[in-house]
């Protein structure tokens, strides 16, 4: 019997992505932003609907630079969500900022926007909201509590390529919007990452940090790294934009065969379809509503007939060793500091609130995301429920 993972990485025909890369063993022209990468950044913009991408050859240095880019002092505080992959907490203290979790919503698991003003401080710079899914968060809220605020609006959108809100793009909300490019995404080159923005000055920002502040050949303007995506990658994302629709066609009918099988089921609940949002079907999560157990147990069996799911995300970021203790008055937790210091951090986090976030707590004890790309089969998908539907 054929083994089952979480998600297997779309790709092209064999034939077409060498047609597509076979051109650089002529001109030799590998990175350092040539033709493909800059034929796909194009070509992003124009399905995006956004004025300027910058590429990145991976997602988390997008993100990081991203929040780089506005030179936020250190120690400022991001209002974040722990519901989310090491990424993004990770993007925040790697820039020496202090990262304030937020809970989240029972009914898509994105950021509560009811808390965000309690959370807000004199040291607060930033909001950074993740969607999830292919669920889009408050974006007409988040944005203007950010606006009444005098925040910088920074989503991590690595779940939400192709989506839409009525009609318009995940790209287009806040001063940045963030994308990973990795394997395992609805979208990919491979690996690689880009930031959205509407503001030119910005993009020279983001030029700066990710390759060196090199501004022509005798000219370093900034400081900064090497973060660049390479015509390979490029060629990939140029192939696969191709084929991008049909492939959130083929998830969303499996995410309904999944519907059909799993509503009403005892004891799972299903995230019900948000208003005006076109999903791009990036996951489908089950949320097991009995004890904790019950779900690792639906995973172990699961597992043990050859099908993987994933407990995505569990544990949550603010429960990570390296973040244990993490309050108000620390500029940067003890991962960051070092390993040694790492493992001498508090065991117990802070009595302050400010860390507790009980819906995102509950919702990374019972979540369960199941196998979901475009070549699942039905039969492969009835396989899955029927495991799950006898488990209950």
């Amino acid at each position: 019997m054929n083994q089952i993972n979480v998600t297997r990485s779309s790709m092209p025909s064999f034939e077409e992505y060498c047609a597509e890369i076979k051109d650089l063993w002529e001109s030799r022209w590998l990175t350092n932003m040539g033709a493909k990468h800059d034929r796909f950044q194009k070509r992003l913009e124009s399905y995006l609907n956004v004025p300027h991408v910058t590429l990145f050859t991976n997602g988390h240095l997008a993100l990081e630079e991203s929040i780089r880019a506005f030179g936020f002092p250190a120690g400022s505080e991001v209002i974040t969500t722990p519901f989310t992959f090491a990424s993004t907490t990770h993007a925040i203290v790697r820039n020496n900022l202090v990262p304030v979790f937020c809970d989240i919503r029972r009914e898509d698991l994105t950021m509560d926007p009811t808390l965000i003003e309690g959370l807000i401080s004199e040291k607060t710079v930033a909001i950074l909201p993740v969607h999830v899914y292919g669920n889009m968060c408050a974006v007409r809220e988040i944005g203007e509590i950010a606006k009444r605020h005098g925040l910088k609006l920074i989503y991590d959108a690595a779940h939400a390529f192709g989506v839409r809100l009525n009609g318009r793009s995940a790209a287009c909300f806040g001063d940045i919007s963030v994308f990973s490019f990795h394997a395992t995404k609805v979208f990919h080159t491979i690996e690689g990452g880009a930031a959205c923005c509407r503001e030119e000055a910005m993009v020279q920002k983001l030029e700066d940090l990710k390759n060196y502040g090199i501004r022509d050949e005798e000219t370093v303007a900034a400081v900064g790294g090497n973060a660049k995506m390479s015509e390979f990658q490029a060629a990939m994302g140029i192939c696969n934009l191709r084929h991008i629709n049909r492939c959130i066609l083929e998830r969303k009918k499996a995410a309904e065969r999944y519907r059909e099988r799993l509503s009403g089921a005892q004891g799972l609940r299903l995230l019900d379809p948000q208003n005006g949002v076109q999903s791009n079907y990036s996951y489908f999560p089950v949320l097991f509503e009995t004890e904790q157990y019950i779900r690792d147990e639906a995973a172990e069996l699961l597992a043990a007939n050859g099908i993987f799911a994933r407990k995505y995300f569990y544990p949550l970021t603010s429960d990570f060793a390296c973040y244990r203790g993490l309050g108000r008055a620390k500029a940067a937790p003890a991962c960051y500091r070092g390993q040694d210091q790492a493992e001498a951090a508090p065991a117990d986090r802070p009595e302050t609130g400010r860390q507790d976030t009980p819906a995102a707590r509950q919702a990374a004890e019972q979540v369960l995301t199941l196998p979901l790309y475009p070549e699942l089969t039905v039969e492969e998908i009835d396989r899955i429920c029927h495991i799950l539907l006898k488990k209950q």
